[in-house]
């Protein structure tokens, strides 16, 4: 069929990812400087300054923020999908210390001895990390030669051990040396935490030179990764058990994790996040309202209790449960010892199960029975006539979203085991070209970059099923969208060529989304290079992305600032969105056919008795 839209936006990005991906052909380690002149000649949105002298915190402040902190030591970086790729090769990733990255979730592991092992589920986790990686070293490498400045070695030298944020009149000094903005020095300083100056010790002592090897990167490595995760999915769904859930006050035991079935469940697929779904179910936040104004109070969360009250004044304009929401996440983690207890008890008393990956990549899977969620704990916003929710014998699949190819690779091994599949619904982040960070986007159709096609698919979703629940954005519906194969794999003239085409949205998840629902409707492999209907599709489709990155405002990415309470507002919105559409799809299909109301609570009951 004829293309509505160019094949490409820059043959500068395609050299690049030819260059890299040849270079990984080799059985023998492989330096990323081989890759920076492509890389500078691609010219990347989120690498604007990639050429010039002074440094791109930006992009800098970018890939710290996705990398773990052990970057700064390792020099070797090893890819593969599963444990036994590795131990294969002869590293014991097993052993090593586990390690992680505040913006990015990726499974790593370092030795403590210069060498970091990465796990990837996709081509695309490719496509991610070399870039960022090779965008890390060019920086760094800007900062070790500005770094041989007498007054920085001064500076560095009497502050061997500081742990503690710089004085205005020390980050003039280096903002100056550096070549740096002093706001920019403070974002970089405020990135790298504790870690600021001896991370600038660091870059002063030598220059970046990273290596990296492939142990395992063939198609069949990806789906045998995924076998892996189905395989530890449905063992932890078989074991039916009775889990006692531990505070520090008290013990009680739950009926949790008892035997579902996903081959003959109605199953509504959700890729999201591990935290709006079970926050929105549990109203576990609801409940701890006093004890987390308290943290805050006596954690001196200032700015957080001074909006708790601006919206109590308010008077419901602005959502208390959303700001709830995102208190809860410092308070779980450094405030009371016995809520993180208390919330894994109260989860497990609605038989909501969280089964992680144990063999593969660091995917979390969480499995929500309708027939066990009780209305009354239930936000709000969704809880009007719930009454059904007994007779329902659906299942919700909710997944920590994978990065690009991986989010095909996951819903075909689904699509291949559940037999009644109701529902595909997508929330994810994205890059807008006529937005605003916050805004909401609804799409209806997607060229993805991976297949060069083109579908055209019903969204269940419009602007009237998100504008309800978002206080600061807007929702943009009826746009276009792009599955682009990375995130720095984009450049000014890319985008230029496809808004001239009406497309406003970059992500990277939903073109492989809707490579799997083709093939989950149709007796063949999705095509190339093809308009691609699925108008016919027998469940619904539904695609909701918020908007975190604004790319036509050179160097403005989530390096460049942060969505804080406000960027929980469209979280919740589009989370809200996909659950009502679940339960009004739940209820009409339970209304349609009353039998499935028996089979469910004989179910339930069966359930209660084995336990």
């Amino acid at each position: 069929m004829d293309r509505t839209v160019p094949t490409t936006g820059s043959e500068e990005i395609e050299l690049y990812m030819r260059t890299y991906y040849s270079l990984l052909r080799s059985t023998h380690t492989i330096l990323l400087e081989t890759l920076v002149e492509a890389h500078m000649a691609m010219e990347s949105s989120l690498h604007v300054h990639a050429r010039n002298p002074e440094p791109d915190i930006s992009a800098l402040v970018y890939t710290s923020l996705r990398l773990p902190a052990c970057i700064a030591d390792a020099d070797y970086i090893l890819l593969g999908q599963i444990e036994k790729s590795f131990l294969d090769a002869g590293y014991a990733v097993t052993e090593w210390e586990r390690v992680h990255a505040a913006g990015r979730r990726r499974r790593m592991h370092y030795d403590g001895d210069r060498t970091l092992a990465v796990f990837i589920a996709s081509r695309s986790d490719i496509d991610d990390l070399i870039p960022m990686l090779t965008a890390y070293q060019i920086e760094w490498n800007k900062l070790h030669l500005l770094l041989k400045n007498e007054i920085a070695r001064l500076f560095l030298a009497q502050n061997q051990e500081r742990d503690t944020p710089l004085s205005e009149g020390e980050r003039d000094m280096l903002s100056a040396v550096l070549q740096i903005e002093p706001l920019n020095l403070e974002r970089l300083e405020l990135a790298l935490g504790d870690n600021f100056v001896p991370t600038l010790r660091k870059m002063a002592a030598e220059r970046k030179s990273i290596g990296l090897r492939q142990i395992a990167g063939s198609l069949a490595d990806y789906r045998r990764a995924t076998a892996y995760w189905w395989e530890d999915l449905s063992a932890a769904l078989r074991a039916a058990r009775t889990i006692t859930a531990s505070t520090d006050t008290e013990s009680t035991t739950v009926l949790s994790g008892a035997q579902v079935s996903l081959d003959d469940r109605p199953v509504y697929f959700v890729s999201s996040n591990t935290h709006s779904l079970l926050n929105l179910l549990s109203g576990f936040a609801q409940r701890e309202e006093n004890n987390l104004i308290d943290y805050m109070d006596s954690h001196g969360h200032e700015e957080l209790v001074s909006e708790y009250r601006a919206i109590l004044a308010n008077k419901g304009s602005m959502n208390k449960n959303n700001f709830l929401y995102f208190a809860s996440r410092g308070y779980m983690h450094d405030g009371d010892p016995s809520a993180r207890g208390r919330f894994r008890s109260d989860i497990s008393s609605l038989g909501i199960q969280r089964i992680p990956s144990k063999h593969g990549s660091d995917l979390e899977t969480q499995i929500i029975e309708l027939n066990r969620l009780r209305p009354d704990w239930i936000d709000p916003r969704l809880a009007e006539g719930l009454d059904w929710l007994p007779d329902s014998d659906a299942v919700i699949v909710n997944v920590d979203y994978p990065l690009g190819l991986g989010a095909y690779e996951l819903l075909t091994r689904i699509t291949e085991r559940v037999s009644r599949l109701l529902g595909v619904y997508v929330m994810g982040k994205a890059a807008t070209l006529n937005g605003r960070i916050g805004d909401v986007m609804v799409s209806s159709v997607v060229h993805d970059e991976h297949s060069q096609n083109t579908y055209l698919f019903n969204n269940c979703f419009s602007a009237i099923d998100v504008a309800p629940y978002l206080t600061y954005g807007m929702v943009l519906d009826n746009q276009k969208a792009i599955s682009a194969p990375g995130t720095f794999l984009q450049n000014p003239r890319y985008m230029d060529v496809f808004y001239r085409e009406g497309y406003t949205v970059i992500e990277m998840e939903a073109g492989p989304y809707l490579s799997a629902i083709y093939e989950a409707v149709r007796p063949k492999r999705h095509p190339q290079n093809e308009i691609v209907p699925l108008h016919f599709a027998p469940f619904d489709i539904g695609l909701l992305h918020y908007a975190s990155d604004t790319p036509f405002t050179k160097g403005h990415n989530l390096g460049a600032g942060s969505l804080s309470y406000a960027g929980i507002d469209p979280t919740y919105a589009t989370a809200i969105a996909i659950l009502r559409r679940i339960f009004d799809s739940e209820a009409q299909r339970l209304r349609s056919n009353p039998r499935v109301a028996d089979t469910a609570n004989g179910a339930l009951r069966h359930a209660v008795k084995e336990n």
